[in-house]
């Protein structure tokens, strides 16, 4: 590991280590087979660079190199020693076809039966509850992505 052990990111980092505790992309790994040659990192590796970088908060693929390759700390707690270079992992996505996308339905239902308790509910026993927020979030109106809409009580949320 680099010299770097810090990162920007630590709550994201406990998750990492809990998702390879549960080996909860190893369906992911097992299923989803991308025709593409392994040079560096196999194309399973790349998906899974760019299901990290997007759990760091990157909106495109282009932001991988600066919230996921930039910090060594985080690409190890979720197991990697080293992170594709975001144009190799776009070629990855570029190469998936169709099956692939099947593939990849496949292996997040198993995800789904295995790890959600939802799954595993006893409706016959209970109802299922779920919660469900609709209210706005507060933000100014120059917030990124922020959009105007209706709320009840619109006190600071952007207003139409």
């Amino acid at each position: 590991m680099s010299a770097r052990h810090g990162t920007a990111h630590a709550s994201l980092a406990v998750l990492g280590i809990k998702l390879r505790q549960l080996d909860l992309v190893g369906p992911i790994r097992d299923e989803v087979r991308v025709a593409q040659k392994t040079v560096r990192h196999t194309p399973g590796e790349k998906l899974y660079d760019a299901f990290i970088a997007l759990l760091a908060g990157a909106q495109d693929l282009v932001e991988l190199n600066r919230r996921l390759r930039a910090d060594p700390a985080l690409q190890a707690a979720f197991g990697r020693a080293a992170c594709a270079e975001q144009s190799v992992v776009q070629d990855t996505l570029d190469a998936c076809t169709t099956a692939n996308v099947a593939q990849m339905e496949q292996a997040l239902d198993r995800i789904y039966r295995e790890q959600s308790c939802g799954y595993r509910h006893d409706y016959d026993r209970t109802w299922q509850l779920l919660d469900v927020d609709v209210s706005g979030l507060p933000c100014g109106k120059k917030s990124a992505l922020a959009t105007t809409g209706y709320f009840a009580k619109p006190l600071g949320r952007v207003r139409s």
